[in-house]
């Protein structure tokens, strides 16, 4: 895929970019995101977009849908005033080989990012606090809705499908059928018109439904995985910081100050806390504006597929009427 970059930022060499990356390129950068920026909601990747039996995973229309969806994640990142600093991401954008940053490995991987795999020795949160309860109830609520919407729409698009097989077939039954019949061949041909021009009206609804509805249905669903990973990794970090509080209680006598390290743990709880409420109101705003966008265009598309069909039909009502005999 090309992606082209243009910056006014300082800290660029040039003022526009051009590069070609393949979608492991862009796997590389999420994970090397998620590693450097654990306290961060990192958008997802439109990696299960195909919808089984509807899209091909090698067709123009699969390639393109994807095309748009890594775009909205590019875009996302760009918009965000952490993630878009990220030196990974800086690189993704400006390196012409990016196999040679990609063998690094785990070498950029900040102290932050290790810090977020400290392994609490069984050691098991007590609880939430209230607001990030309430986000993990609203995370399940939302994706068991999602998730059923989904389904519903991916079965009403094939099914959709299957009637326009239908639809082709019995479109030119009519016409057969007006060779046949020398006084009816003119509103049998207008049917048989009338069927074709449903049937283009209704594949291209389907093919708006496949392109622009599935996929940003498909996006927020993992949106939400992400953030509630998000929030497992800020869970991690509190047990940890309750387990070292715990710790030092047992041995207040020996040690009566607070120790550094308990210190810097609590410190990255709290930018857990602030930086995940930031991201989550971020991701409500963004969510609002897309689905208002794409229940307005779904509305306009189902408006515009029952007036072709319906004017179609009308078309074909002056060739059904009797006609004055001649005398």
């Amino acid at each position: 895929y090309p992606v082209f970059f243009q910056t006014t930022r300082a800290e660029f060499d040039l003022p526009e970019y051009s590069v070609r990356r393949r979608y492991q390129d862009f796997d590389w950068l999420r994970n090397k995101l998620e590693e450097s920026q654990p306290t961060h909601l990192i958008p997802p990747l439109p990696e299960k977009f195909v919808v089984k039996g509807v899209v091909d995973r090698f067709s123009e229309e699969f390639v393109e849908t994807r095309r748009r969806a890594l775009d909205k994640f590019l875009k996302r990142i760009t918009d965000h005033p952490v993630l878009s600093f990220n030196e990974h991401f800086s690189i993704f954008l400006t390196a012409k080989d990016l196999n040679a940053y990609k063998k690094q490995g785990m070498a950029l991987l900040s102290k932050m990012g290790e810090s977020v795999k400290y392994v609490t020795g069984g050691y098991k949160l007590r609880s939430r606090p209230l607001e990030f309860a309430a986000i993990g109830d609203y995370l399940d609520t939302f994706s068991l809705k999602l998730g059923t919407i989904d389904r519903i729409a991916q079965r009403i698009i094939k099914e959709q499908l299957e009637y326009l097989v239908e639809l082709r077939e019995y479109g030119p039954v009519y016409s057969t059928w007006g060779g046949l019949e020398v006084e009816l061949s003119e509103p049998l041909e207008g049917v048989s018109a009338c069927i074709g021009n449903c049937c283009t009206a209704l594949e291209e609804l389907s093919e708006d439904m496949t392109e622009d509805f599935l996929p940003v249905l498909r996006e927020y669903i993992l949106y939400a995985e992400s953030m509630k990973n998000v929030l497992k990794k800020r869970d991690q970090v509190q047990a940890e910081y309750e387990a070292k509080l715990e710790a030092v209680a047992l041995k207040r006598e020996d040690r009566p100050k607070v120790p550094t390290d308990v210190e810097k743990c609590q410190d990255r709880v709290e930018c857990f806390n602030a930086d995940l409420k930031a991201d989550m109101e971020r991701w409500q705003n963004n969510k609002r504006q897309d689905f208002r966008q794409l229940l307005m265009g779904m509305a306009d598309k189902n408006i515009q597929y029952y007036e072709k069909c319906l004017t179609a039909w009308e078309s074909i009502i002056p060739l059904l009427q009797d006609k004055p005999e001649t005398k």
